[in-house]
């Protein structure tokens, strides 16, 4: 029986042990790594090259649809699962157009996340139910781009400062998490401001919780 390496991309702490222990009841199922913060999921994948990255939506620094498209880059093989509370049509498609192969709700039983992990692992998509193919295909058509999506005119640099600085970190603090100075971290946030048509900190924050990158729970 062929065991399926697991990295899961949580930030909290309990419900990450809880995700650990159910997995190692598992016979075929071992987590390799961890991490709480989007930032750090990257370089932990292209290290451990894990069969299945399981990652909620939202997460610190960066979000799913951002990891899942830079783990693509530095480990093609690895297949990525969303773990999410939100079951919006538009956070399911936007998950599977950055590249997930599957998405599952965390209200669903965790034989239905064990399920998803080995479905995933083979090579299949896997949408929790009552997600759909057909609801995913049907949202995707109706939902028509009105025009460029400035979100994309960003760089990976100024994706990860729009989110820390929507987590309310200064530039300081955002510097430090970043390696880089805050001179350039506020080199980075004039540009997406800019970018995004922004005039300050609360259109930051507004911005960040209509594009989910924020949820109105933070």
């Amino acid at each position: 029986m062929k065991t399926i390496s697991i990295v899961l991309a949580e930030d909290h702490h309990v419900v990450r042990q809880g995700l650990r222990a159910l997995l190692a009841a598992e016979a075929d199922l071992e987590v390799v790594g961890e991490a709480s913060s989007g930032l750090d999921v990257g370089d932990l994948v292209e290290r451990v090259k894990p069969d299945v990255l399981v990652v909620d939506f939202v997460m610190p620094g960066l979000n799913a649809p951002d990891i899942i498209r830079r783990v693509a880059r530095v480990s093609p093989r690895t297949r990525a699962l969303v773990l999410s509370m939100h079951a919006n049509p538009a956070y399911v498609v936007e998950a599977i157009q950055s590249g997930a192969a599957g998405y599952v709700l965390k209200g669903s039983s965790a034989a239905e996340l064990v399920r998803a992990i080995r479905a995933v692992a083979d090579g299949s998509r896997h949408l929790s139910p009552p997600l759909s193919e057909e609801m995913v295909e049907a949202y995707a058509q109706r939902a028509v781009p009105t025009g460029l999506d400035l979100y994309r005119t960003l760089t990976q640099r100024e994706r990860e400062v729009l989110h820390l600085a929507a987590e309310g970190q200064t530039s300081a603090q955002i510097g430090a998490r970043l390696n880089i100075s805050p001179r350039t971290v506020e080199v980075h946030r004039a540009n997406l401001l800019r970018k995004l048509r922004l005039r300050g900190q609360s259109d930051l924050v507004r911005y960040a919780v209509g594009r989910g990158i924020l949820t109105v729970d933070d």
